[in-house]
């Protein structure tokens, strides 16, 4: 899996929207404490406020707050509205991919590695995530060494 740019900003940037609940959150300050590009997080949050995930407030003490608590929205939804699906072959969704010959059983892998991407990206909040406690099967997967090792 690949998390884009714009994937990474939107999590980071929900995740201390997610530290801040409910307070608005200006852009600037999001900006400045993720140290990301002001421009490209304006884009991405407009993308987030279209998909219901935050709302904003103008004027002085405008700026951008969770549209729901950080406990009801998950990573897999923020990178779903900046990104689109988690999961996808050749731009389709898994199960629509079509195999012949001995290759028949790669539409099972294919939805089966979506399974897995959702059992972490649509099982962990925001909530979660801004205060560093990962569930116990999030937790168990990155415990053992390899998984830090590139391969």
């Amino acid at each position: 899996m690949q998390i884009s740019a714009r994937g990474d900003y939107a999590v980071r940037a929900t995740v201390a929207l997610a530290a801040a609940y409910p307070r608005t959150v200006s852009t600037q300050a999001l900006a400045t404490e993720q140290q990301m590009p002001r421009k490209f997080l304006e884009t991405i949050l407009s993308d987030l406020r279209r998909a219901g995930l935050v709302q904003s407030t103008r004027g002085v003490d405008g700026g951008y707050t969770l549209a729901r608590p950080p406990t009801e929205i998950y990573v897999g939804d923020v990178l779903r509205a900046a990104d689109g699906p988690l999961a996808g072959v050749r731009g389709q969704v898994p199960e629509e991919s079509s195999y012949d010959g001995t290759a028949v059983h790669l539409k099972e892998l294919w939805v089966a590695v979506r399974a897995a991407v959702r059992r972490v990206l649509d099982e962990v909040s925001l909530a979660e995530l801004a205060k560093g406690r990962l569930p116990a099967h999030v937790r168990k997967l990155i415990a053992g060494h390899e998984a830090w090792q590139s391969r």
